[in-house]
């Protein structure tokens, strides 16, 4: 398929050997295909000329035509700088270069020249710095001339010739080289999509994407493209999820006895929401049915999925099965075992933990019960996923804050079953906008818990700057005066890095402020932090925990993943350090209890714009949907799960945040096609199969969740 495009780039005019392997270490560039689908991220629009006199706004740029009256020279040293008096039939305009004077003087005085750039008004009087410049020619001067595409490229790239004008000129070098071979490139759409949807074939699409004569050209261009990007990563998720449906056995679960009627009847302390509610009837439909669950719980920080999946977990457990929970970091697996050993241990249920601290002896005894049957609820980190970890009779495995896993390692929980996998929920505490979670998790079941437990009131949140800390400082010792407790929290520049001395630093000088403002005796504070040894952070923890400090100072998000409902302030110091997400979920750790509870923001007054607007969203919702839009449009598809998202979506043109209603057709349109021939058999769909197949080799592990 396509044989014309997997050509390497070297045999592209104006590339060769030195220049292709910097594309290829640069920007993935390898072949004819690649170098196509370097689409560029705008135009310059030079389909139409604006007068000098018309020039009233310096946000756009314009472009002219018209004559070169004098060209001079000003300042000197570093001050100096070329000047060209430029003007038409309406008016005058100077030219301003401060680099690369010397091509300047080869200007002719007199002559026509086509010029573009972004004005600077100022004293009524209009400037254009650093304009590019060209002699007028008929070709150029034609009213309605061409749009410029601008590509994306690096500074290593640009010092071998390669900015954007420079890809520019490969990328016609190679339309050259393939218009005469182009009824050889084959299509990826069959006819039936290209002519509903009104798109142009593929290589006029290329063309016209990367060289339009009109915005016409340039929009049926990205339409297609955006389209088939979505388009076949839906069918390929679709298909994945009819094909399970169709043909993935699942251990039966179709007894419901002693351990949930138990626990429905006398070990909820809340009754349980109508969310909730719908939501366990989901579940237990799904572990029902004879097909392998493989279901996505999202719910607000606080919405009660916890008691939900032990819930769950008791229906494995009624069915003679085992349960586990994956969670990403030990501080949340502990959490988690706290909370679920509680519910467990009336009903005479086994509890284990396992995480990389537990070796020698106790490891080896919770691997024993585990694989007797002996440990009925397996409670853990990734430390679960060893091959070491050996269950009698896993039915049901749990994983929380499911994006800290990587596609391999939920594999692996499929392998802990000789025949068939057990039930897999996914759970999630950071809500999941639409076209998102149709992206990421589309071959997932979704349920949602979108009514929070009766007594929770909502989060007051402020914004403060340094010099309203007295403020700040007076809240707090009104709520400890109360008897609450306070976090405070000191941001990573990347939660994914290991902490700096740095960090450490400017959470030592934040503590010595506190204790200052706060001294012993009458107030107690726990310092936690990443370079502390494990045995000194569990015990600063539990101290507040268990009330025996009023004040948590910690550095990482991660590390105040711990459930004090009498906590009522979460101070977030460098609040513009951390993500929308972050903040959100940061600010879920209070609010727990029956009080009313705060958070604060903390900034400095220079704020990036994407800053003011992430406190500005804080402040006026406690929605965590509305909360993850916002987050989506601020940081984009690409990255809305850091590092790893941009490998798992890998689009070239899409983008989730403005194209949902083009995914939404994309998606109806996959799913007709599959009612109909989920295996692509029928003869039309040949070319859809082909693609699809393709497509596959770039993502893998097409039936994992």
């Amino acid at each position: 398929m396509n044989d014309i495009l997997s050509t390497s780039i070297e045999y592209i005019k104006g590339v060769g050997t030195a220049r292709a392997q910097l594309l290829k270490s640069e920007l993935g560039i390898f072949n004819y295909l690649h170098l196509l689908q370097h689409y560029p991220f705008r135009y310059v629009d030079k389909t139409a000329f604006t007068r000098i006199v018309d020039i009233i706004s310096e946000d756009e740029p314009v472009q002219l035509r018209g004559i070169i009256r004098r060209i001079e020279e000003q300042g000197e040293g570093s001050k100096k700088r070329a000047i060209v008096i430029f003007r038409d039939e309406s008016g005058v305009t100077e030219l301003i270069w401060f680099k690369g004077l010397s091509w300047v003087k080869d200007l002719v005085v007199g002559a026509e020249y086509v010029v573009y750039g972004k004005p600077t008004i100022y004293n009524e009087r209009i400037s254009i710095v650093h304009p590019e410049i060209e002699l007028a020619t008929d070709k150029n001067t034609k009213e309605a001339s061409r749009f410029d595409p601008v590509y994306p490229t690096t500074e290593k790239l640009k010092a071998r010739g390669l900015d954007s004008k420079g890809l520019g000129r490969i990328i016609k070098a190679l339309f050259e080289k393939i218009h005469p071979l182009r009824e050889q490139i084959s299509e990826t759409l069959n006819d039936k999509i290209i002519q509903s949807m009104r798109f142009p074939r593929r290589y006029q699409a290329y063309l016209y994407i990367h060289f339009p004569q009109n915005n016409e050209q340039r929009d049926s261009a990205r339409n297609r493209f955006k389209f088939e990007e979505l388009f076949f990563q839906q069918l390929r998720i679709l298909q994945t999820k009819t094909t399970r449906k169709k043909g993935a056995a699942g251990i039966i679960f179709d007894k419901i006895g002693d351990y949930v009627n138990n626990f429905y009847r006398s070990g909820l302390k809340f009754d349980l929401t109508n969310a909730q509610k719908r939501v366990v009837k989901e579940i237990r439909k799904d572990m029902g049915n004879g097909l392998q669950m493989n279901r996505l719980l999202q719910g607000d920080v606080g919405s009660g999925k916890t008691i939900v999946a032990f819930m769950c977990m008791l229906i494995a457990l009624d069915n003679q099965h085992q349960a586990a929970l994956i969670a990403p970091t030990e501080i949340l697996a502990n959490q988690h075992f706290s909370s679920i050993a509680e519910l467990a241990h009336p009903l005479g249920i086994k509890v284990g933990l396992l995480t990389g601290n537990i070796k020698g002896k106790s490891r080896k005894g919770i691997l024993h019960q585990l694989e007797t049957g002996e440990l009925q609820i397996l409670i853990g980190t990734h430390a679960i996923l060893e091959e070491k970890v050996v269950f009698q009779r896993l039915g049901l495995a749990v994983i929380d804050e499911q994006h800290r896993f990587g596609v391999e390692q939920r594999a692996k929980m499929w392998a802990k079953n000789d025949t068939t996998p057990p039930h897999i929920l996914v759970m999630t505490a950071t809500p999941i906008p639409r076209t998102l979670a149709m992206t990421i998790y589309g071959d997932l079941d979704v349920s949602i818990i979108d009514e929070m437990p009766a007594g929770r009131k909502p989060i007051t949140t402020y914004h403060k700057y340094e010099s309203q800390r007295l403020w700040v400082f007076g809240l707090m010792k009104k709520e400890i005066a109360a008897g609450r407790q306070i976090y405070i929290v000191y941001p990573l520049i990347d939660e994914s890095e290991s902490e700096t001395l740095a960090d450490v630093k400017n959470l030592t000088e934040g503590a010595e402020a506190i204790e200052r403002e706060f001294p012993k005796p009458q107030y107690q504070i726990s310092i936690v932090h990443g370079q502390q040894e494990p045995e000194d952070k569990h015990f600063e923890m539990q101290r507040f925990v268990q009330g025996k400090s009023q004040i948590m100072i910690a550095t990482t998000v991660i590390e105040v993943g711990v459930n004090v409902p009498n906590a009522t302030v979460m101070l977030i110091e460098n609040a513009e350090r951390f993500g929308l997400a972050q903040l959100h979920q940061l600010r879920g750790r209070v609010g727990r209890g029956g009080g009313d509870s705060y958070c604060i923001l903390m900034t400095s007054f220079k704020l990036s714009e994407d800053g003011k607007f992430r406190m500005q969203k804080m402040v006026e919702t406690t929605d965590g949907f509305k909360i993850a839009e916002a987050d989506l449009t601020l940081r984009g598809g690409g990255n809305i799960e850091g590092k790893q998202q941009s490998g798992i979506l890998g689009f070239k043109i899409a983008d989730l945040t403005k194209d949902a209603p083009i995914m939404n057709v994309a998606r109806q349109v996959a799913q007709s096609i599959l009612e109909d021939d989920y295996l692509l058999e029928q003869p039309e769909n040949a070319i859809l199969k082909t693609t699809l197949e393709a497509s596959k080799q770039t993502f893998g592990f097409g039936k994992i969740s």
